[in-house]
């Protein structure tokens, strides 16, 4: 008989959540967009690959962007994350969510809330927004459906 793979115990897990302070138990090994979708209701993230590649897990996490998919929920402990569900609580993100819609880069929308989360991380560090700069900075979000053109207008 082979031996049983060990699991690791619950443990508290506190970290803010898009502006409220939040403890729950959970294994420190349970991936972050598992916590945030099934857990927690937040199914803005999405996840497209599971494997780090394709950006609609994209949230921020002490304001940088970063793959739910790859984060477990040990690592969020102290932090402030940020997810999509956040970006109507504040002008930055409204003028954002604004922007994508007016551009008519949103189509299956699969990959906007990335899209956006990288956006808004952009935004927030104040420098000029370049085409190439956005490009650069949206490298690791996919889309299959609007070829980047009016994601990048967006931005701009």
């Amino acid at each position: 008989m082979s031996e049983p793979i060990p699991t690791l115990a619950p443990a508290s897990i506190r970290f803010t959540l898009n502006g409220q302070e939040t403890t729950l138990t959970t294994r420190p090994d349970r991936r972050v967009i598992d916590l945030l979708r099934e857990d927690l209701g937040l199914v803005g993230s999405k996840e497209g690959c599971g494997s780090g590649e394709c950006g609609a897990c994209t949230i921020l996490v002490d304001g940088e962007p970063r793959l739910a998919c790859l984060m477990l929920a040990a690592q969020l402990e102290g932090r402030r994350v940020e997810t999509v569900e956040s970006l109507e609580q504040h002008d930055e993100g409204r003028r954002v969510l604004h922007a994508l819609v007016e551009a008519g880069a949103v189509q299956c929308g699969y990959c906007s809330p990335g899209m956006a989360m990288t956006t808004l991380a952009m935004v927030r560090r104040g420098e000029p927004l370049t085409r190439e700069g956005i490009r650069a900075g949206l490298s690791g979000n996919l889309c299959r459906c609007t070829g980047y053109v009016k994601i990048v207008d967006a931005a701009e």
